[in-house]
């Protein structure tokens, strides 16, 4: 065999080695079900204003605490989503953006800019969160990143969150980062990355394509395999390093 050949296939197969195991041993005792990984489960939450599972719930209550001491108030706009609310999303837009003229093709675009194909969000896992600080209450449209850039008024919490939110186990999932592809800059979704880290690792051995073609959701028909598989790719994948399996 060539031997770059080799050195380029045995890297590739180390690196697949290393996602599986860095992430599964996180929580070596995980297992979880295809209903589970895609919101289709009745799995158990926790929390009084929001819905996690309960190390994340517990997590971040104390991270609550702790922001509070410091002066801010975090209030969770939204935590677990099932594959059902999901789907309302997703169905809600893609007829919205068809009915304003665009094509199939560019609605799908549109849509992936912010929201998930139901049953590959990570809403679905429990271990996700959009969070603002409800110290200055709810403006309008609060999930814009406007209100989190310099001057505006989650800014000052969203400076808290870089310095502090790590030490709860949560990080911010889709990053400014000016390379990243996929999902837009979301300064307000965090992830607890002890069982995020496990569910994605096991999310990603999925028959994906087969996932995908399988759903009941409204302009399936449009997905090619090569979109499916950047879809994968760039919006599941290329998200903050500190997040990934490896």
């Amino acid at each position: 065999m060539n031997r770059r050949l080799f050195i380029k296939k045995t890297s590739f197969i180390a690196i697949f080695l290393v996602l599986i195991f860095n992430c599964l041993k996180v929580n070596a005792q995980a297992n979880y079900s295809l209903a589970e990984l895609t919101g289709r489960a009745n799995i158990k939450l926790y929390g009084k204003d929001f819905k996690l599972q309960k190390e994340v719930a517990e997590a971040f209550s104390k991270l609550q605490e702790a922001a509070k001491k410091d002066g801010f108030s975090p209030y969770v706009i939204s935590s677990y989503r099932s594959f059902n609310h999901q789907k309302s999303i997703w169905d809600r837009k893609y007829k919205k953006y068809i009915k304003s003229g665009l094509s199939p093709q560019k609605a799908i675009e549109k849509i992936i800019l912010y929201s998930t194909i139901p049953g590959t969000s990570r809403h679905h896992w429990g271990t996700d969160l959009d969070i603002i600080d409800g110290k200055v209450g709810i403006v309008d449209n609060p999930l814009n990143e406007k209100h989190f850039n310099k001057g505006g008024v989650y800014h000052p919490f969203k400076l808290w969150l870089n310095e502090n939110a790590h030490k709860f186990g949560f990080y911010e999932v889709y990053t400014n980062e000016k390379n990243r592809k996929g999902f837009a800059y979301e300064p307000w979704h965090f992830s607890y990355k002890p069982i995020a880290c496990t569910m994605l690792s096991e999310y990603t051995l999925l028959d994906f394509q087969d996932l995908i073609k399988n759903l009941n959701i409204l302009g399936k028909e449009n997905f090619t395999p090569e979109m499916i598989n950047k879809y994968l790719k760039n919006n599941l994948l290329d998200i903050n390093p500190e997040l990934l399996p490896f």
